[in-house]
């Protein structure tokens, strides 16, 4: 029997907070007085339908998206506890929520422990992740505000693959990408991810991929 067949292993929760820059080590220091053994913070950036803030070219804000793993109860705890300190329904002070973990390595208090029959059945929202070469995000945010989106958060990121390196000077070299999180009402899911698909032409080799993932708490949204 695999790691991933014992159904007596433990829920495990992948925890996403999008916050203000800076904010990043203050969500990590009241994880852990809860349980959460560390994270890591990535830098990111945040888009917001603001007219006004677009015509002041100050529509990108920048954002830190701590990712932390625990087990359900804990992470229930810390996200209690983040939003009593952060107050996630204030507009603009960011958002959290988790996803269903079914497999992990490499963390010794983890590692082995995870149920993989759970999941969110009764979510209400999923998680749009959109990979795609740098520069082509905004296109991304775009065509998902056109099918309902509310926004999202753009995160720099580097990748390889079968369709994804050129040469120059005889020397492969792996172009940026870009990663875009979007959060969106279940309902909406598919048309989103649709019309991304349809702007980026996704089916085509090398244009990008997406993804979507259940979410089970939802902390911050309007």
């Amino acid at each position: 029997m695999s790691m991933f067949d014992n159904p007596k292993l433990k829920e495990v929760e992948l925890i996403y907070v999008i916050i203000n820059y800076g904010k990043g080590s203050k969500v990590l220091k009241i994880a852990k007085e809860k349980g959460i053994l560390g994270g890591t913070i990535i830098i990111g950036k945040g888009t917001v339908r603001n007219s006004l803030l677009k015509f002041l070219d100050l529509n990108e804000i920048r954002r830190e998206i701590v990712l932390m793993l625990a087990e359900k109860d804990v992470a229930n705890a810390a996200l209690e506890a983040l939003d009593k300190k952060i107050n996630f329904n204030k507009p603009h002070n960011g958002i959290a929520f988790t996803t269903s973990v079914t497999g992990i390595l490499g963390s010794k208090s983890l590692e082995g422990e995870i149920d993989n029959e759970r999941g969110a059945k009764d979510s209400m929202h999923k998680l749009i992740i959109t990979i795609v070469d740098k520069g082509n995000a905004e296109t991304v945010v775009e065509a998902a505000t056109k099918a309902g989106s509310k926004g999202g958060t753009i995160i720099n990121a580097r990748g390889s693959g079968i369709h994804e390196t050129c040469k120059v000077f005889g020397i492969e070299v792996e172009p940026e990408k870009e990663l875009v999180l979007i959060l969106a009402e279940k309902d909406l899911t598919e048309a989103i991810a649709l019309s991304i698909k349809d702007e980026l032409n996704i089916d085509e080799p090398g244009k990008g991929i997406i993804f979507i993932l259940d979410v089970n708490k939802t902390y911050g949204l309007a």
